[in-house]
């Protein structure tokens, strides 16, 4: 398509212009387009994470969390690495309290 862009104060004739979004209710556009398998492995290349694409991080940001085995052995037990959720009895009181409704909690 060949139209006349004003630039400043000069007309610039005859430049080509490329559309780059379609119209989506122009029949025209919405014709099927055989697929480009090239574009298409670029797209999908380009969709997969860092792990798939590259053999190791190619930022220092990628750097966290790259290995996803852990430094040590996860033990259940160990009360030093995990804490859990400890009730007691006023924690019991409180819930069943919240629980009943925002009037009777305060």
């Amino acid at each position: 398509v060949k139209r006349r862009v004003k630039s400043g104060t000069h007309l610039m004739c005859s430049l080509e212009v490329h559309t780059v979004t379609r119209k989506p209710m122009s029949w025209h556009d919405n014709l099927e387009e055989p697929a480009d398998a090239r574009f298409l492995n670029l797209i999908h290349h380009a969709a997969q994470g860092p792990r798939k694409k590259y053999p190791e991080t190619q930022t220092e940001n990628q750097e966290v969390g790259w290995d996803l085995e852990p430094l040590i052995n996860p033990e259940r037990h160990d009360r030093r690495l995990n804490h859990f959720r400890v009730c007691s009895d006023i924690t019991l009181y409180k819930a069943k309290t919240w629980g009943l409704g925002d009037d009777h909690h305060k």
